[in-house]
């Protein structure tokens, strides 16, 4: 059940990154996108809160989850920074390999029993993951320094947040606390962003907003699940596999050709599930 949540959150994940990558061809602001659906999802994870009723909303949920909102956030805007000072396709390869923190930290924070088998296809889900994104090109212009700051950044932020989402189901934080806090801290990290930045508003970033609002609460709310259920350092090795949904959405949708190299990936990537499954 919790590989299932594990697969649902990639898709979630990978299908939002679809819609940045069509909004960026839109000259869409990134910001601006990530503040709608954060607001939304902050407004949607609220209301059905106060329905159901919150329960165990403390000072450490709300502080945790604030800090996951803006690490997220921070990581995703240190992404799209890094793509702007070199290559696009060694910038995704190197922050792809944040996952390998918060696998590491389940394994010898958390203490996580995990076999050979599930370690070989943990190894194999990590590099298809770079694998799938990396693309070779004779045209590099590279602003080493920032953009290997940028890049350092966003690994940081991406691998400590997962740390942190592990650490709320370790502290039995209930998933919807974490959901509205989360969504809510960032948010408010958004808000000063945009304020800082000064970009143009445009009309379709709220619809576009929207649409990721409602299909990030379904990717968290299944990623909590399954870091609750399951074994965290198989979780972040599949949830790192959203990029596999962005290289075959693009070949459906973009009508982009597929690499030898990125369909040896999908293909390893699978065998990497597999294996944590044996």
């Amino acid at each position: 059940m919790w590989v299932g949540a594990a697969l649902s959150t990639m898709f979630c994940f990978g299908a939002n990154n679809m819609i940045f990558k069509w909004s960026t061809t839109k000259g869409y602001s990134k910001i601006h996108i990530q503040l709608y659906f954060y607001l939304i999802a902050f407004i949607l994870t609220l209301i059905y809160g106060l329905i159901v009723g919150l329960h165990n909303l403390n000072f450490a949920s709300v502080v945790l989850g604030a800090i996951i909102g803006v690490l997220n956030t921070n990581g995703n805007i240190q992404m799209s920074k890094a793509f702007e000072k070199g290559p696009a396709s060694i910038t995704s390869s190197l922050i792809s390999m944040n996952a390998i923190i918060p696998i590491l930290s389940a394994a010898l924070i958390f203490h996580e029993h995990i076999t050979l088998l599930q370690w070989i296809g943990i190894i194999i889900m990590i590099c298809s993951a770079v694998l799938i994104q990396y693309s070779p090109s004779n045209h590099m212009h590279i602003e080493y320094l920032p953009w290997m700051m940028r890049i350092s950044f966003a690994i940081l932020s991406l691998g400590v947040l997962g740390i942190l989402m592990k650490a709320s189901t370790y502290l039995h934080i209930q998933p919807l606390n974490m959901l509205i806090c989360m969504y809510g801290g960032g948010t408010v990290y958004l808000m000063i962003n945009s304020f800082i930045q000064k970009e143009k508003w445009q009309t379709p970033e709220a619809k576009i907003g929207f649409v990721v609002g409602i299909i990030s609460v379904i990717g968290y709310s299944c990623y909590f699940f399954a870091l609750q259920t399951g074994i965290a350092s198989i979780v972040f090795s599949i949830v790192s596999l959203s990029c596999l949904v962005v290289v075959c959405g693009s070949f459906v949708v973009f009508h982009e050709k597929l690499k030898l190299y990125q369909i040896v990936g999908i293909i390893t990537a699978l065998m990497g599930i597999i294996f944590t499954k044996i």
